[in-house]
């Protein structure tokens, strides 16, 4: 009852609300209180699925802002550990019922994208499918830096978001140029190659104008 009446009082649970909960007025969780929100498509993203099938996910492997856990699931179906993470805990309950009416052994929790490592964990592959295109260029540090911080060396980062090469882009379109300049070698990343893709939503009949990014995680240059 406690944990309820302070969501009430607080819908951030004490956290600083992200640059697109400040620009709707309303927290992440309450894009799932009355349907399905507008990028949750009942399935995994096609280019996610690719990748997936393809081999493309190794190891331990964590999904930032998994939604309703499509992907997540997705992966874990071919017998990798998943860890599935949201902010919006509706989302993540919803991710749960899957997995166990599905009988796969993914695992979701609620979490911070911008305190990562309060999971104590580590992994060497990470998919961030939507959500870095939702922060805009005073968070994009800080959430660099807590993906950093749960990532193993060698570790590779798939970055699904929107793109600015129209038309018909999505609501928070990104540049390569900002894409190479959050990830690069100062802050222990090498971007690999960014290619056109596709986000599927529930509002472009063939989905919204995408970058697909894979990016390494390499050793920071020392101080010195």
């Amino acid at each position: 009852m406690e944990r309820s009446e302070t969501r009430a009082d607080d819908p951030f649970s004490g956290r600083r609300p992200t640059s697109h909960e400040r620009l709707t007025g309303l927290p992440w969780d309450a894009s799932y209180h009355d349907g399905p929100a507008p990028w949750d498509i009942g399935q995994p993203q096609p280019a996610i699925a690719r990748v997936a099938s393809e081999g493309g996910f190794t190891g331990a492997v964590l999904d930032v802002g998994c939604g309703t856990g499509e992907n997540a699931l997705q992966v874990a179906s071919l017998g990798l550990s998943v860890l599935g993470v949201d902010v919006a805990l509706t989302a993540v309950a919803i991710a749960r019922a899957k997995a166990d009416s599905r009988g796969i052994p993914a695992e979701f929790a609620e979490a911070d994208a911008f305190h990562l490592d309060r999971l104590g964990r580590k992994f060497q592959t990470v998919l961030d499918c939507g959500l870095f295109h939702t922060f805009d260029g005073h968070e994009r540090p800080g959430y660099v830096a807590s993906l950093a911080s749960v990532t193993e060396h060698d570790a590779t980062l798939y970055v699904l978001c929107f793109s600015d090469k129209g038309p018909h882009t999505g609501p928070h379109p990104i540049s390569h140029d900002e894409l190479r300049s959050a990830f690069n070698p100062s802050n222990g990343w090498n971007v690999v190659a960014i290619e056109p893709d596709r986000v599927q939503t529930r509002y472009h009949d063939d989905g919204a104008p995408a970058w697909f990014a894979t990016i390494k995680r390499i050793t920071q240059p020392s101080a010195s």
